[in-house]
């Protein structure tokens, strides 16, 4: 008998040993924006988005991330069945040991938001707004339509910025290592005081947002929406504008975002579909 504890005791140790190892060592996850079905062939098809995006669940099965986090425009068409069906076929295969987190789009909940089409998007897809956690890393998911254009659902709105406010708060004082912002629309693109485009938050809401987050530490932002990359800064908070798994423009090209997490450094790197690695070297 008391073998037999000591046995069971030795592999409680070693099981502890291991994921203390594992926290120190540190992990990575995936993030993917933008496969837009049916964006390269204006709705006719979604040929193209299905091959890529099957790429990238594939690549993520083999790579073994951590999560994958795929922010926004998940369809071209909001409401499209056969598209949001597609989708969900293909995320579907991801191993179902990785959670998958979405992140609502303006292709997903219309460019004005409206009460009813939040409550298609949450039927169809869950929440447009949570936090997740995993080994100190503290990632809070937002719905940035209602940041770019309240306007359609100002009550969501509302209740979207208290309800940011509680789990900033919330973060900051569990002292997580790390809070991350996974956003559709940038705040951003270059500069935090850029004129307001289509590509970014308005200023007057980007003002609130960035000092909310700096003075709740968050010191990452990522974000698609652009359909190409760019990295900007604003202090000590780095906004991350990640390209598409589906069709680029200008510049941009289709790929994925690999983010290595340690305990004291988060770093990153965008590949595109032509360069994607054999195995993870974790940030030290």
């Amino acid at each position: 008998m008391k073998k037999h504890l000591s046995a069971v005791l030795a592999l409680v140790a070693l099981a502890v040993g291991v994921t203390a190892a594992s926290q120190r060592q540190g992990f990575f996850f995936i993030q993917l924006s933008d496969p837009q079905f049916g964006f390269f062939a204006g709705d006719t098809d979604f040929a193209q988005e299905t091959a890529n995006l099957e790429f990238a669940i594939a690549t993520a099965n083999r790579l073994r991330p951590a999560f994958v986090v795929i922010t926004g425009d998940l369809v071209n068409k909001a409401g499209d069945a056969a598209q949001l069906a597609e989708y969900r076929r293909i995320t579907g295969t991801l191993d179902r040991s990785i959670p998958l987190y979405h992140v609502a789009g303006n292709h997903d909940v219309g460019n004005v938001p409206t009460p009813e089409s939040l409550a298609a998007y949450r039927k169809a897809l869950g929440p447009d707004r949570y936090t997740f956690r995993h080994e100190g890393f503290v990632g809070i998911v937002i719905n940035s339509v209602l940041f770019a254009a309240p306007q359609g659902a100002p009550g969501e709105a509302k209740a979207q910025e208290a309800w940011l406010e509680a789990e900033l708060r919330r973060a900051s004082q569990e002292g997580a290592r790390h809070v991350v912002v996974f956003s559709h629309h940038p705040l951003f693109i270059a500069d935090a005081s850029e004129p307001d485009t289509y590509d970014n938050i308005p200023r007057e809401r980007r003002a609130r947002l960035l000092e909310r987050f700096t003075a709740n530490g968050v010191r990452f932002v990522f974000a698609g929406h652009h359909h190409r990359n760019a990295l900007a800064r604003a202090g000590t908070l780095e906004m991350v504008t990640t390209g598409p798994i589906g069709r680029p423009l200008g510049e941009g090209v289709s790929g994925m975002r690999v983010v290595t997490v340690t305990q004291t450094a988060i770093a990153h790197r965008y590949y595109h579909l032509g360069e994607l690695p054999t195995r993870i070297a974790l940030a030290q």
